[in-house]
């Protein structure tokens, strides 16, 4: 089974509309739209996981395709970069603490 990336899709997606557009292609497993965490709001990209045969015929066929008016960008998902630990990342606060 393959993970695609849907990327630039339009805010007004849903994931049976992203389902039904992928299951022309073969099985779709699963849908996810990612939303922001703050907002609830939709961040325009999502995920969709297929058969490996079924996800390259997906990808072929829908990577520039057009949805409301925007460019699909759909390509096989990369694992995402391990993030170092610490905890103490500065966050780009100055690191001064304490009041004045």
């Amino acid at each position: 089974m393959k993970k695609i990336y849907v990327g630039n899709l339009p805010f007004s997606a849903t994931e049976a509309e992203i389902k039904e557009l992928f299951s022309k292609h073969g099985t779709v497993h699963s849908v996810a739209l990612i939303e922001d965490r703050d907002t609830g709001r939709p961040r325009g990209f999502g995920f969709v996981e297929m058969d490996d045969d079924a996800a390259q015929a997906a990808i072929q066929a829908l990577n520039g395709f057009e949805m409301d008016g925007r460019n699909l960008n759909v390509n096989e998902a990369k694992d995402r970069p391990k993030r170092g630990g610490g905890g103490f990342g500065g966050g780009g606060r100055g690191g001064r603490g304490g009041r004045r």
